[in-house]
């Protein structure tokens, strides 16, 4: 069908010239493919994968495949820990465990390097005695009493891999869920969070037992759940609007810093925050779009916009302190920890017992900053040194070792065993793209006129699963329409020849504040840095030769490279600028002779999705393959499908017919015309993803299928959640088709 007919009809006949009316629907042939589970649907999806299949799996995807999987496996990379009293927990998957096992060991096992693990939970042999095929979405303990072990603990457990989890009390010490009807925590699969009040109570905010939700489709109130309760029985502490995000209840239980928090998430960028006092909640005054955090006496403010408080304006992405007790007093004394400029921003934050941890980003290289409370800086209020552990073009992340090791080596017993001297300890993540993460410890310690020391101790490194001194990483800069620049990281042989011909992937997200960073990836390096072309012809009195692929990742605006300022760039009618972006890079890399539009592909998820659908029906030109994953394409009714509602701040709300005008000109789905020559296109989802859901995906190769657009191919998992897959075999599968896809799109072209 065309679908510029079909654009400027209406289901209802409506005229769409008043912007202050209801946006009219477009009328939509695919809707029937919204029924997820319906077996005509299905039956179109098993149709679809079948094609998909016999195309994409011949014997290079078979050897590709397995290769993947081998880095996914790989008993060599690093076990990531999370320290609990004396003990360090994991979650493994490999081969022979391809659901997981959790387990545990001491510090001196996982520090010689071959631990002596104790499995608690096998997450396998769970889903076999069940019959439930169980996705393991970590654990939540409780706090025990000082001096006491942490026994009890809340797993999170999804029968799909979506976001609705059941959560079962287990018990580490016996190794067993506690039983249900000896008074063990049981709550139903659904959306929603659990915290720990004390050890016969839990604060629980869910959709589960008939509990409202949202439009979002997220937990509308937050209930106290005491032992042998049923959540319908349970007192309900906190409720907020239909309309709004959803509803949260946390618990500090940080030993004479107790405190109850309510959070009504308003939207995806807007909270408020009121704290539990004498039976009534107190709501901490802060403008809906400033980031609280506490830890111990201190209150942290992060605000996304320009925040004036008694004449003073703090721009946005700073970082401010004040005394918790005093603030909600109404007291205003802030104290400023930290202050962006052009090229640096924010990422993330850790306390230690005693420091405060900054992670930075400077032109998207990291950069980490060590406050100490108790010292007066010089350019912030709280004195700052830098920790010289990040090389350039290098994600380095630090976070506290334990935020519940709060006792002096004194106090503990001076030993790592009785677990609580790791209270000012970090760990420290470095990754490249052609460096293997590296996991290392330090310490912080208080040094005199020297300010705050560290020691450091390497305790793993990662394999390396290609040829990494063979590539180099270069950081460029393209001008976007209006005269922006965006940094991109290009990652290609040293020897690259810059002639056009190079298969070229091009990745990026660009949304809500998330950054793309440096990041180590084997099955990047195997499935298209070292795949090779087949030979061809060189300039005149060269060999011929073959090539490799060339990997690039985009930095554009909407992501949080440089803080809120860089996502709100590119926020609702803003949007544009983001896929200008992303155009801007994709011009830049032909321009400079790194490729050319037959030999250029790009690839997404999620709102990544959504990027590369743009690319797909506002620049064809430019690209000759797209892989879009998981995506939101139909942006008429994304806020009407799984947790679309929940994105209206980042996007728009396509029901206000004002906003529907702008919204339609990022609307893929809507943008499909006759008569032009698109990319070769691969659209993949999973049945099970209840965030963006499969929909979408379904009705825009369903659209371009129908409008006889060559070369259009889809792939449906039926379980995995928003991730496409839950154990590393679905991992590897879902990464070879799109690999696979795009380099037989590529590489495999006659210039």
């Amino acid at each position: 069908m065309s679908t510029s007919a079909a654009e400027h009809s209406t289901a209802s006949g409506e005229s769409s010239g008043d912007v202050s009316a209801t946006a009219p629907e477009p009328v939509d042939e695919n809707i029937w493919l919204e029924d997820i589970y319906g077996e005509e649907q299905l039956a179109w999806v098993r149709e679809q994968n079948a094609r998909t299949e016999e195309l994409f799996e011949d014997a290079d995807y078979g050897e590709l495949e397995n290769r993947i999987l081998e880095v996914l496996d790989s008993t060599d990379r690093i076990a990531m820990v999370g320290k609990h009293g004396r003990w360090y927990y994991n979650f493994w998957k490999d081969r022979e465990n391809p659901k997981g096992l959790w387990r545990r060991t001491d510090w001196e096992s996982y520090r010689a390097g071959a631990p002596a693990w104790e499995v608690l939970l096998d997450v396998d042999a769970l889903a076999a005695d069940e019959g439930e095929e169980w996705v393991f979405h970590g654990a939540n303990f409780l706090r025990p009493a000082p001096g006491e072990p942490h026994r009890r603990a809340l797993l999170a457990l999804s029968p799909d891999g979506g976001d609705a989890n059941r959560y079962r009390e287990f018990d580490v010490e016996t190794r067993s869920f506690v039983d249900p009807a000896a008074g063990g925590f049981d709550l139903p699969t659904a959306k929603g969070n659990v915290s720990w009040l004390d050890a016969d109570t839990l604060l629980v905010a869910t959709t589960a037992a008939d509990l409202p939700r949202t439009s979002s489709s997220y937990a509308r109130t937050g209930v106290r759940l005491r032992r042998a309760e049923t959540l319908d029985a349970a007192e309900r502490l906190f409720e907020i609007p239909e309309e709004h995000m959803m509803a949260l209840l946390l618990h500090d239980p940080t030993p004479g810093f107790e405190r109850t928090f309510a959070v009504d998430w308003i939207s995806f960028f807007e909270k408020r925050t009121s704290v539990l006092r004498d039976g009534s909640w107190v709501e901490l005054e802060v403008p809906a779009d400033v980031n609280l955090s506490s830890h111990r006496e201190w209150l942290l403010f992060r605000p996304q916009g320009e925040w004036t408080v008694e004449g003073t304006t703090y721009p946005a992405g700073s970082l401010l302190a004040a005394d918790f007790e005093d603030f909600l007093a109404g007291g205003r004394d802030l104290s400023v920890l930290f202050t962006p400029d052009e090229h640096t921003s924010l990422q993330s934050w850790s306390w230690t017992r005693d420091f405060l941890l900054l992670n930075l980003l400077r032109d998207v290289s990291s950069e980490i900053r060590v406050l100490d409370p108790q010292r007066p800086g010089t350019d912030a209020a709280w004195a700052s040194s830098t920790l010289d552990a990040c090389p350039p073009l290098h994600d380095v992340t630090a976070y506290a070792v334990s935020d519940e090791d709060d006792l002096d080596d004194d106090e503990a017993g001076g030993t790592e065993e009785a677990g609580g001297t790791a209270g000012n300890d970090f760990w420290l993540v470095a990754t490249g793209f052609t460096t293997p993460s590296t996991l290392t410890r330090g310490t912080l310690v208080r040094a005199g006129v020297d300010g705050v020391t560290s020691t450091h101790e390497v305790v793993r490194t990662a394999p390396s699963f290609f040829d990494d001194d063979a590539y180099e990483v270069q950081q460029h800069f393209a001008v976007s329409k209006d005269g922006t620049r965006v940094p991109y990281f290009q990652i290609a042989a040293r020897d690259l020849v810059l002639d056009g011909q190079n298969p070229t992937q091009l990745s990026g997200y660009g949304g809500f504040e998330i950054s793309r960073t440096p990041a180590y990836s084997g099955a990047v390096g195997r499935a298209w840095l070292e795949r090779r072309t087949e030979e061809s012809a060189a300039a005149e009195g060269d060999a011929p030769h073959s090539r490799g692929g060339v990997y690039v990742v985009a930095n554009i605006r909407g992501g949080g490279e440089y803080g809120p300022s860089w996502h709100r760039a590119a926020l609702q009618d803003k949007r544009h600028r983001a896929y200008e972006d992303f155009a801007a890079v994709a011009q830049d890399l032909i321009s400079r002779g790194v490729t050319s539009r037959q030999r250029l592909g790009c690839v997404g998820g999620s709102n990544g999705g959504l990027l590369v659908g743009n690319m797909l029906t506002q620049y064809p030109e430019l690209f000759g393959a797209v892989s879009c994953g998981v995506p939101l394409l139909d942006m008429r009714r994304y806020s009407k499908l799984s947790a679309g509602y929940s994105w209206i701040a980042e996007y728009g709300d396509p029901d206000v017919a004002e906003q529907w005008e702008f919204i339609r000109t990022f609307s893929p789905y809507h943008l499909l015309r006759d008569g032009v020559e698109y990319p070769e296109t691969f659209i993949w989802t999973a049945t099970s993803d209840d965030r963006v859901g499969p929909v979408q995906a379904r009705k825009m190769a369903a659209r371009m299928q129908a409008m006889g657009i060559p070369n259009v191919w889809f792939h449906e998992a039926l379980e995995g959640g928003h991730a496409g897959a839950s154990d590393n075999r679905q991992a590897a599968a879902l990464q070879s088709r799109s690999q696979h896809f795009l380099w037989r799109a590529l590489a495999g072209r006659t210039a």
